[in-house]
């Protein structure tokens, strides 16, 4: 039997930060401001209030939110009682959201009222939900059918709850946007998020001194278990904004003199290249990660121009291993460009072939993992989980390959390989000669069927502002340095490339739109 004594669970992180932190600045969110002892009592408040609405350990709640104090409340407070927060992508329709209610068995659906108008249409089709709760942020009036949840909050006790919590309970299912057609469930248990927040304290260099911008979504396992709890954990100062936008976070930095964030390479972009830029004094700004893609090393180098001093860490890894599972630090981004790093504090990572073997050095492989912050399994799928975790590892579903030192570069997903007239060719390598293009802004590469080829090599880009490029121009400035079957034979010139609320480039997308205008 478990020692409920020997407790480490997500409440217990927080309630011992509330200890430890008390009266310092835990969360601001526009006009909110939280301290650690505060976000505490919120947190059973939240609790509490989901006892009432008689959700009982191991049932699912979900939410359907943009960033704000809402989401590691409701995180937390679920946790308290041993249910389980299962976050949604703003970005699905009405349809999609209701399936992963419905898969997830979820019994209680949160929505901000922003939100409201994409989930209202499906609302019926939720067959598992018992009760709707209803986040006002903009103090819209709350819908039939709906509780508000801010007033529900008023009143609940702020003592904490007694409920005994495992750390192999499940705390959260994300839901992984994957190539499959349905989505798939990852249950992350307490103990996995509390071993992967070890790995990003220790490597990511957190302190309780930082201040740390959260702009992304906090659906998404990166900026919610890379940061914002590992922030937590400490006792750092956190800063929440509502959704991603350039100047939102450069304001954002110049007034609270945020030392640390996150953003992929896309959302880099967008801010160095944006007009307002030199308005703001980011000078603060001193530790900064990216990951969801490899940091393009012409973008890497303008970084470390228009903000001396700034050290960057990139993160990769995947839902499944909550997320993170390598990262490359500071010291190697210039010396070891492209790569993913080595594997953090509690992971192991190799490379296997499809029958199971070890790949050597040099050699590209399908990246494996073996560490604590792996997810459970899949949701009601065992068939998928035996997939993900044959061989006792497990599977990445990217292909990579280790240089003599140790670092991992990702090579390519297994399944976005191009392959052109019998030949594998990597997207990634494409993408960094074309980001050498002095008119390009933002570059993916990908493959479309070809009745000649198989597929052909294809690029979508994004040129900046007030610059010129032809399709023409851009394939003979690729032919001069990658080979005949590498380079691109159509470029596609857009104004954006389809991402999600992450950043990451939807190449799927991609393939599916322009295979239909080039047919």
């Amino acid at each position: 039997m478990a020692n409920m004594y020997c407790r480490d669970t997500i409440a217990d992180m927080v309630r011992r930060a509330a200890l430890r932190f008390g009266e310092k600045t835990a969360i601001a969110f526009r006009d909110t401001s939280l301290t650690f002892r505060q976000l505490e009592e919120d947190c059973c408040r939240f609790g509490h209030l989901m006892q009432q609405y008689g959700i009982e350990k191991g049932d699912r709640v979900a939410i359907i939110a943009f960033n704000s104090h809402y989401y590691p409340i409701s995180f937390v407070g679920l946790s308290k009682i041993g249910a389980i927060q299962v976050p949604i992508n703003y970005m699905l329709n009405g349809d999609e959201m209701a399936y992963i209610i419905n898969h997830s068995k979820s019994k209680m659906v949160i929505v901000e009222d922003n939100l409201y108008n994409i989930i209202a249409p499906a609302k019926d089709k939720c067959t598992t939900v018992e009760n709707w709760l209803y986040i006002p942020l903009e103090g819209t009036p709350t819908p039939q059918g709906f509780d508000n949840l801010i007033e529900m909050l008023q009143g609940m006790p702020t003592y904490d709850i007694a409920t005994t919590v495992y750390p192999e309970d499940i705390a959260q299912i994300p839901y992984t946007s994957g190539t499959e057609s349905k989505p798939k469930g990852a249950m992350l248990s307490h103990r996995a998020l509390l071993s992967q927040y070890f790995s990003c304290i220790i490597e990511g260099e957190y302190q309780p001194h930082d201040i740390s911008l959260h702009a992304l979504p906090l659906f998404h396992c990166a900026q919610l278990h890379c940061f914002l709890m590992p922030f937590l954990y400490i006792g750092a100062t956190n800063i929440i904004l509502h959704k991603a936008d350039p100047v939102s976070m450069m304001q954002l930095i110049e007034k609270y003199s945020i030392t640390h964030m996150f953003s992929p390479p896309t959302v880099w972009i967008g801010i160095i290249n944006h007009p307002e830029f030199k308005k703001y004094n980011l000078t603060s700004l001193k530790k900064a990660a990216y990951g969801a893609s490899i940091m393009p090393v012409e973008v890497l180098k303008r970084l470390t121009e228009v903000f001396p001093g700034l050290r960057l860490w990139n993160y990769y890894g995947q839902t499944e291993m909550g997320p993170v599972a390598t990262i490359l630090k500071p010291e190697d981004q210039l010396k070891k460009p492209g790569s993913a790093g080595k594997p953090v504090l509690n992971v192991e990572t190799v490379l296997m072939d499809d029958d199971g073997n070890f790949v050597p050095v040099g050699e590209v492989g399908e990246i494996v993992h073996r560490s604590g912050h792996v997810m459970t399994g899949y949701l009601d799928d065992p068939e998928k989980t035996a997939e993900a975790f044959a061989y006792d590892w497990f599977h990445s579903g990217d292909l990579g390959r280790f240089d003599e030192d140790g670092y991992l570069y990702v090579v390519d997903r297994k399944k976005d390989m191009i392959k052109t007239g019998g030949e594998n060719v990597a997207s990634r390598e494409v993408e960094e000669v074309l980001y050498q293009h002095p008119a390009i802004a933002e570059v993916a590469v990908f493959g479309l069927p070809d009745p000649k080829w198989i597929e052909l090599v294809c690029a979508a880009v994004v040129l900046k502002k007030d610059m010129q490029a032809t399709e023409e121009e851009i394939i003979a400035f690729a032919k001069q340095r990658l080979a005949g079957f590498k380079t691109p034979k159509k470029i596609f010139i857009m104004n954006a490339l389809p991402k999600n609320p992450s950043g990451k480039i939807l190449k799927r997308e991609l393939r599916q739109t322009l295979a239909v205008e080039t047919k």
